[in-house]
């Protein structure tokens, strides 16, 4: 008896993640396969491979394995991410570099491996989170920010190359998330963000999440090289 092949398949990066769980959660909601390509395993029974988003030979195994899996490969998302606070001249090198690793290098080798199974699955939605920070910048946090700026330019450079291909590449800026990693944050920064914003709130995971299957279905089919920007108007009010 064969196999059923899923309609759809989709590798996300940094599953583990409060971000990346609330994506792996509504894909597979919405009835596609999400696979979590990340150094520790979801608990959620999602495929896992275990991967070091920075370095080339581990992304490629993992995407590898996934077509192997299930078949096919449509959707890539780059969820994972790490930052480092402080002002540019007390920034340690080697935390500039593990930004930029994770963050910037992490997604280009998401790209550079996962096109081409894109492509041989007739098609596919590229996703990477970036941040509003990325856009505006924010004080002592010059490795992040301009990681996730470069996010940006990444995203419309391969739009232009990849959409002869039937794929789009779109880029979500959140703004302040409500996680278990800002949760431990001091109660101050928390307020703060919370003053920025026009709705009086922080944005959920699942809002973040919610965005990213509007990319990926029927309603994003003609979105690419775009920054759809999920903060509860934290950049206007702020």
């Amino acid at each position: 008896m064969e196999t059923q092949v899923p309609s759809r398949v989709a590798a996300v990066t940094g599953g583990s993640g409060g971000i990346g769980r609330a994506i792996l959660a509504h894909l597979r909601a919405a009835g596609v396969e999400p696979c979590s390509l990340d150094l520790a395993k979801v608990p959620d029974g999602s495929f896992w491979v275990e991967t070091d988003i920075r370095d080339e030979r581990s992304v490629a195994a993992a995407l590898e394995a996934v077509e192997r899996q299930h078949g096919r490969l449509d959707i890539l998302i780059h969820a994972a991410g790490v930052s480092f606070d402080a002002v540019v001249w007390k920034t340690p090198v080697a935390e500039w570099d593990r930004v930029q690793a994770v963050n910037l290098r992490g997604a280009f080798l998401l790209l550079n491996r996962g096109i081409p199974l894109l492509r041989r699955a007739g098609g596919g939605r590229v996703v990477l989170i970036g941040s509003i920070n990325g856009s505006r910048g924010k004080f002592g946090t010059a490795a992040y920010s301009a990681s996730k700026a470069g996010l940006i330019g990444l995203a419309r450079t391969v739009a232009r190359e990849v959409g002869r291909f039937g794929i789009t590449v779109n880029v979500i800026e959140p703004g302040w998330v409500r996680t278990p990693l800002t949760g431990k944050m001091p109660p101050e920064f928390t307020q703060a963000a919370i003053e920025e914003t026009l709705l009086g709130r922080l944005t959920e995971p699942d809002e973040i999440a919610a965005a990213v299957l509007y990319l990926c279905g029927a309603g994003g089919a003609a979105v690419t090289g775009q920054v759809l920007r999920v903060d509860c108007g934290q950049v206007v009010g702020g």
